[in-house]
């Protein structure tokens, strides 16, 4: 199975823990106040806030977390100032992976990830050492059974959708980045709630993972997205089914 998938299949388990979703919050916020700072409270002239909100509606964030968020990104109120950094490295077996953070102390940041990295068989790489093996879609995913499939894929390609495939119990829909949020309209207007929409780093290629590389590397990506700073980690690993059933 494709890392992007799997990797997202085992952090929506994750997230269903009262722990996890704290964390989720955490990180929603964050999305919220830098989409604000960068381009305005607006959400109907900012498309990455408007994007931002949708996700923390679709998590059931209350709205006073989400005016909180604006408001701190816009400057009318007080709050941290984070910045965005992207890490590039390798994994066991030489995956590519990308850890996008946000961090309001980019040093604690760079020594917490460089370190998890090493600890699980990693290293850093530099800056566009991996990221051109990536590209950049809008990811969303929802269940099997909430449409026919022809007249899914109709509704998704229209609104401009590149690709739809089965993925056990749910379709897994990509789109550009340009379209994702017009397909995620498309997908309410028929009260279709995706189990998962995002905006996502798609490897253009995958490497092989097998034995004890797939437990080491799982280790890894978990423990890289327990950092405090981390918002998403993205790798091109694919690990067959039977490895995943034996870890």
């Amino acid at each position: 199975m494709s890392g992007h998938s799997k990797w997202a299949t085992i952090k929506r388990a994750k997230g269903k823990a009262d722990a996890a979703r704290g964390k989720l919050f955490n990180r929603l916020i964050r999305e919220i106040t830098i989409s604000s700072r960068i381009g305005g409270g607006d959400p109907d002239s900012n498309p990455r806030l408007r994007s931002a909100i949708a996700t923390a509606r679709q998590n059931n964030m209350p709205g006073k977390n989400i005016e909180s968020a604006i408001l701190k990104g816009t400057g009318q109120l007080e709050g941290v100032t984070y910045e965005e950094i992207t890490f590039e490295g390798y994994g066991p077996a030489g995956v590519a992976i990308i850890i996008e953070c946000m961090t309001d102390n980019r040093n604690r940041t760079v020594a917490e990830v460089r370190h998890v990295l090493t600890k699980f068989g990693g290293n850093l790489g530099q800056s566009n050492s991996v990221a051109w093996m990536f590209k950049s879609k809008g990811v969303i995913r929802v269940p099997k059974d909430c449409m026919a499939e022809d007249a899914l894929m109709e509704v998704v390609l229209e609104a401009g959708a590149e690709d739809m495939s089965l993925d056990g119990d749910e379709y897994e829909i990509l789109t550009p980045t340009e379209s994702f949020e017009t397909v995620r309209e498309a997908l309410e207007k028929f009260n279709i709630k995706p189990a998962s929409a995002e905006l996502s780093k798609i490897p253009e290629n995958t490497v092989k993972v097998e034995g004890e590389n797939s437990a080491k590397l799982l280790k890894l990506m978990d423990a890289l997205d327990d950092l405090d700073d981390t918002q998403h980690v993205y790798a091109n690993f694919d690990i067959s089914d039977e490895d995943m059933e034996n870890l």
